[in-house]
């Protein structure tokens, strides 16, 4: 999953390095590449750290978080910048949620946030099916939230790659299916019975903006599926973690792609950044780059000025770019697929 390490980084951007000129180099193979940045809207560092990467680097798309602190903020820079692909960055926890605690009780504290536990999150959403209608309410509000943006909603991927966990990709893929979301909404809106009716005036705000903002299409939601040895080739430490997280979403994927050719979600062949878990620095592009495999790949990071500035740093590294144009690498978004 994607969560990162607890301890503050130091601010100061690292020195970039000149590539290894002994990398092999696949020039003649075909290859689109999407640079993504999950947590826009999370905090101010993190927004300017997006809109800087997509300005003066490689960055193409960014996954909004719909309850961040600086919400508003990422929406209007994504606004500003409309060649940014922006997408639902999914959050069910390390998070706050959208609907009021007294309608998802068994999800938040009273302080309407989720548990920093994504152990607990994922065991309690796969064995309380009391949760389930809770769960639903709350994705459906997201979904509504980002769609009361007016922003095209260029992707879908899960906070810690949440999307994939059985319970909620089921969830999820419900709420997208061609029968659009704000029908899902309504639904619940009328399911008194439930619970977790969005029936505030909070979700008769979400419903309304579901049900007048177009394009309920199923997105593009991420594969979350990174390559094992292809890592284990380039990077070191963290085995445990690695080899856990390479055989868990290699079978979430596996279970997942069927459903996603079915609604005619499109992906791409293959997603880096999972192993990786907030080290994804300039020395790693550098040695992925000349690797990558035929057709459509996803890079995900979270580059932020304060938190993680070697990410950062590593999407506005002039030897990445380079090396992206040397070897004839497209840039894309999601929507380009």
């Amino acid at each position: 999953m994607d969560n990162r390490p607890d301890g503050n980084v130091s601010p100061a951007i690292p020195k970039v390095a000149k590539p290894n000129a002994h990398l092999p180099m696949n020039e003649g193979v075909s290859r689109r590449v999407i640079f993504n940045a999950d947590d826009f809207g999370r905090s101010h560092a993190i927004n300017e750290a997006v809109v800087r990467a997509h300005r003066e680097g490689v960055l193409t798309t960014a996954s909004l978080m719909v309850n961040g602190d600086a919400f508003d903020e990422a929406v209007t820079l994504a606004h500003q910048h409309p060649a940014l692909g922006v997408g639902l960055h999914l959050t069910l926890v390390m998070g706050r949620a959208t609907l009021p605690p007294a309608q998802i009780p068994g999800l938040v504290n009273a302080d309407g946030a989720f548990t920093d536990n994504p152990v607990a999150a994922g065991m309690g959403a796969f064995f309380k099916r009391s949760l389930r209608p809770q769960l639903e309410a709350e994705i459906a509000a997201q979904i509504a939230k980002f769609r009361s943006t007016g922003l095209l909603m260029d992707h879908l991927n899960g906070h810690l790659n949440f999307h994939l966990h059985p319970t909620i990709f089921g969830i999820l893929t419900r709420l997208l299916s061609p029968t659009g979301v704000a029908a899902d909404v309504r639904r619940l809106h009328s399911t008194e019975s439930s619970g977790a009716a969005v029936g505030t005036e909070e979700g008769q705000s979400l419903l309304t903006s579901a049900t007048t903002v177009s394009g309920f299409g199923v997105p593009p939601i991420r594969l979350t599926r990174d390559f094992f040895w292809l890592n284990a080739g380039i990077a070191r430490g963290q085995w445990l973690y690695r080899v856990s997280h390479a055989i868990i979403f290699h079978l979430l994927s596996w279970r997942a792609r069927p459903v996603l050719r079915r609604l005619g979600s499109r992906h791409t062949d293959a997603v880096f950044g999972l192993l990786q878990n907030a080290r994804v620095t300039e020395d790693y592009l550098l040695k992925l780059l000349p690797r990558l495999p035929a057709g459509d790949s996803e890079i995900y990071s979270h580059p932020c000025l304060e938190t993680f500035p070697e990410e950062f740093a590593a999407l506005t590294s002039p030897f990445v770019k380079g090396l992206a144009k040397k070897l004839g690498i497209q840039l894309c978004r999601h929507q380009d697929l």
